[in-house]
């Protein structure tokens, strides 16, 4: 698909993904889904579609790092160069454990899950970015990111690392026209929610996309939490 370009969602569900995927969607874009559920994904490729948006879910676990940039390389050829990457998975639970009860295993999933899953994606899509000679890379995370919780320490720990790792990439991509951009949503993505509605989120994904400018961004106050 020459001249054709994708935005590649990982961890692509019916509220954010589908409201992200259907905004881009509305600028020319194709979009690609990645997500573990394949049934889930097959239904936002049917509704996307009746939409007008050329989609494709691809089944993918983000805590196995050579599984996703296989799916993101397929991705790229069926679709075309991936120009946007929302890296954007929902946390599991049971990352979310008082800093106390949690031992140094209890870090191995939150990691893999914020930092590897990242590092894989970006360094699969970047030389196709490149090529290009533009991109964008969109990290979204909790409010965790910004103000660690003693409660939830697995993702603060690892939003932590993922924000230093987006930041270091802001930094160095800026001079090749990558953008790279954190949106951080303090709470629960809510509908009918003024500033964290999904469709909202999708507008202000949108304008990190055109506008360029700053690495952290707040969807809304913290205190929201």
């Amino acid at each position: 698909m020459l001249g054709m370009s994708s935005i590649a969602i990982v961890g692509a569900g019916p509220g954010l993904g589908a409201a992200v995927a259907r905004r881009f969607g509305r600028e020319g874009f194709a979009v690609a889904l990645f997500a573990r559920d394949v049934g889930r994904l097959d239904a936002l490729v049917r509704d996307l579609g009746e939409a007008g948006v050329r989609a494709q879910g691809l089944g993918v676990d983000v805590r196995r790092p050579e599984e996703l940039a296989g799916a993101l390389a397929r991705a790229a050829e069926e679709l075309g160069t991936v120009e946007v990457l929302q890296y954007s998975p929902v946390p599991h639970r049971d990352f979310m454990r008082p800093v106390l009860e949690t031992g140094h295993r209890d870090l191995v999933g939150p990691i893999e899950f914020s930092v590897y899953g990242p590092v894989a994606a970006v360094q699969q899509v970047l030389p196709g970015m490149r090529r290009l000679g533009r991109g964008t890379i969109l990290f979204v995370n909790g409010g965790t990111a910004a103000v660690p919780q003693t409660e939830r320490a697995g993702t603060s720990i690892a939003f932590a690392a993922e924000s230093a790792y987006g930041h270091l990439l802001h930094e160095r991509l800026a001079g090749e026209g990558i953008h790279v951009a954190q949106l951080v949503i303090p709470g629960a993505i809510t509908p009918g929610h003024p500033r964290k509605d999904p469709a909202v989120l999708a507008e202000t994904l949108w304008g990190l996309h055109r506008d360029r400018h700053g690495f952290r961004h707040f969807a809304d106050d913290l205190d929201s939490c």
